[in-house]
């Protein structure tokens, strides 16, 4: 066997003699062998090495890390340096004049499975996963796989895998792979067995491009009904529609110019406003681990055993995350029949997801086995970490962090579920306030990604730490968060329902300001939100704050007289819409209107026509702004911790990035000079809501981005 390292790929040959030598192409760009430069060059060069060599019959190409490569080097995209394109590589290995294998030691995403359509050969073994993603960058497969996939795994199939994004098992791709082995472990040996006998039975080149679609596989049908399965989930994405018409094209064109189109596409995609918005959301979400209150000499403390003071929805969707993760979680309530209660609840979420398929029966059992419960404090004495779910009132929870002080061992981290309260006011109920920290889950907390960690002002470091990588371990995404009302997510949520109570006042009905905002991209409306949410949690909220609204008569008074009314949404049949009895669809009310009508007179508020404009700049820019003046507090650490709150917690689109990179996006300027306008324009309310923050004053001035800071 001869060797030759070439960094990122190495080469080498098995040598068999008889001129029937194979030559083996490692790629080793750890962690997941993205096909940077690096790679494409060490590719080029490896397959033309093989194809000058006479010893070599067949030519494999494979991975020395776990995974066969994850894709594109998407640090890349910004910088603009492509050479060589990887179409170039690929264009290389298909039109190779020796048999070339691609053995998937384990799962190919984006251009790593387009490296494997265009071998001649794909060898893997039956539970790996291999997809195109790159939909979820707002941009299509831009080296063949649009071209390659439909040929190989049929056009349904790949139309599929391509709009979606989702990975598939191999076992269910036979059109794709010619060999798959049941076990991972007997991969290479089965692979080498078949590269041999590909030599012996005349080194047969097997070209994707060479493969004809039956246009009867395809109809026209086919696209247009695919395209009204996906038109709710696809809405207001760009790439989508793009990856189709691409596979139309592999449908109607010979390859050459399929390729053509696909090039055509894939550039339209990368030139768009979401494409931008889409990767931006995905450097963010990584960019959200990495903080800097703890480094890499940090130690962290063992999470083996969770306790949660509430059975309730939201502290069994919190059990259930650890459950989830094979951790044992003891519940704590008072009483007998709220412990019994929210035990079964959770019993019947797992079964409920077991009966579509998600779960096993067994793995139900396993979960619940995990799950005990005790309505004594003392059963919490051994747990490493307990987490306070129970009603959102300060004195209540003050009460609860003196019991964990008195019966949790030492080094025990307390953590509160509080969504609005002052955290350190919490710690200074315990004596270790460096060990308390916020863990606010999103509702439903078995369901949503998203966790604000937030750290008090002696919350140690270790503790952050801990926290930080056990989101990891129970499948969340982590936003480290400073104290403050209402931390990041629900301090800006205030601006959003407050404008919207406002625009009602002023002349605008629930419906239109809903459609603005759903028009948006938003999943629902801020009235249909409030209505699900039911109205009366925001009721008492404002009654706990009386003390900083008071100056504004105005604020919420349509959505308290709501409450005040019974009218507390959906579970009420009645709120800002009315709902039929079992129906979630909201109805429109003439009654909230005339509400509205009488408040304005009381008030003094003059009703009028207002524009789709104004109710989405009303909405949206304070919400910018009041992340604008959480930068300039160091609540948040960076404007892209933001954005990962508001897309995961908030269903902020995530084709516009975020608040903050939407703002980005649009100019801070065109937000700051509304902001001025409204402030000026809309009398007392105005210079009560609508005051720009010095920060978007500041970066407006100098044209400069929130992500530049």
């Amino acid at each position: 066997m001869t060797q030759n390292s070439m960094q990122a790929v190495a080469y080498e040959v098995l040598e068999q003699g008889n001129n029937k030598n194979v030559a083996l192409v490692w790629m080793q760009n750890p962690p997941v062998n993205a096909l940077s430069k690096s790679v494409r060059v060490g590719l080029i060069a490896a397959i033309e090495q093989a194809l000058s060599d006479d010893s070599v019959a067949a030519i494999v190409i494979s991975s020395k890390q776990t995974l066969f490569s994850g894709g594109a080097d998407i640090s890349e995209f910004s910088g603009g340096d492509f050479e060589p394109p990887l179409p170039k590589v690929l264009d290389l290995i298909e039109n190779a004049s020796k048999p070339v294998i691609a053995v998937l030691n384990g799962p190919a995403f984006g251009g790593g499975l387009e490296v494997a359509l265009s071998c001649h050969y794909r060898v893997t073994f039956a539970a790996n996963k291999v997809g195109l993603p790159e939909v979820n960058l707002g941009i299509l497969p831009g080296a063949g796989g649009t071209q390659r996939l439909p040929r190989l795994a049929g056009v349904a199939q790949a139309l599929d895998m391509i709009v979606s994004g989702r990975p598939v098992a191999a076992k269910k791709l036979p059109g794709v792979f010619d060999l798959v082995v049941e076990q991972a472990e007997s991969l290479l040996n089965e692979a080498m067995a078949f590269c041999n006998k590909v030599i012996n039975d005349g080194a047969i080149i097997k070209r994707t491009s060479e493969v004809t679609i039956d246009p009867n596989t395809a109809p026209a049908e086919l696209f247009t009904q695919y395209r009204q399965g996906i038109a709710k989930q696809a809405r207001g994405f760009f790439a989508p529609e793009r990856c189709i018409q691409a596979v139309e094209a592999a449908v109607s064109l010979p390859f050459l110019q399929g390729l053509d189109r696909e090039g055509e596409l894939f550039m339209e995609c990368m030139a768009s406003k979401e494409a931008r918005a889409q990767q931006h959301f995905f450097f963010a979400e990584r960019a959200a681990s990495h903080v800097k209150d703890y480094d890499k000499t940090t130690p962290t403390r063992d999470i083996r055993k969770v306790g949660i003071i509430g059975a309730g929805t939201m502290g069994g969707g919190i059990a259930m995350n650890f459950a989830n993760a094979g951790i044992p979680v003891t519940m704590l309530e008072l009483k007998q029949d709220a412990l019994d209660k929210g035990l079964a609840l959770i019993r019947k979420n797992y079964e409920n997801s077991a009966k579509k398929g998600k779960l096993s029966l067994a793995q139900v059992e396993e979960r619940m086995a995990l799950l005990g419960g005790s309505t004594s404090y003392d059963d919490l004495s051994d747990v490493d970490l307990v987490i306070e779910a129970v009603f959102e009132k300060m004195s209540v929870k003050q009460a609860v962090f003196k019991s964990l002080d008195a019966v949790c061992k030492p080094g025990a981290i307390l953590a509160s579920n509080t969504s609005t309260l002052d955290l350190d006011e919490i710690a200074a109920a315990t004596t270790r306030p460096q060990d308390v920290i916020g863990l606010h889950f999103f509702s439903p907390a078995n369901v949503m990604k998203l966790l604000e960690v937030v750290k008090g002002e002696k919350t140690s470091a270790d503790v952050i730490k801990t926290t930080m990588m056990m989101a990891k371990k129970i499948n969340k995404v982590a936003v480290l968060v400073g104290v403050c009302f209402g931390f990041v997510g629900n301090r800006m949520i205030e601006s959003y329902g407050r404008e919207a109570n406002r625009l009602m006042l002023e002349g605008a009905n629930p419906e239109h300001v809903d459609k603005v905002i759903y028009d948006f991209g938003m999943p629902m409306g801020p009235f249909t939100m409030g209505d699900m949410a039911g109205q009366d949690i925001g009721y008492f909220v404002r009654q706990s704050r009386q003390e900083f609204i008071k100056h504004d008569p105005s604020y919420c008074v349509i959505a308290d007289r709501l409450v005040e009314q019974g009218r507390v949404g959906l579970k009420a049949g009645k709120g800002a819409y009315l709902y039929a009895e079992g129906s979630r669809v909201p109805i429109p009310d003439p009654a909230v209107t005339e509400i509205a009508k009488q408040e304005a007179e009381r008030l003094g508020v003059e009703q009028r026509n207002i524009s789709d404009q104004e109710i989405l700049e009303r909405i949206i820019f304070p919400l910018i702004n009041e992340g604008a003046l959480i930068l300039e507090e160091g609540i948040a650490a960076k404007s892209s911790d933001i954005d990962v709150i508001y897309v995961y917690g908030y269903g902020f689109p995530v084709y516009r990035g975020g608040p903050m990179q939407y703002a980005d996006e649009i100019g801070l300027k065109t937000v700051y000079d509304a902001m001025c306008k409204y402030r000026d324009e809309l009398g007392e309310h105005g210079k009560n809501w609508f005051k720009p923050a010095p920060l978007l004053k500041k970066l407006a001035e100098q044209g400069k981005r929130f992500s530049d800071l």
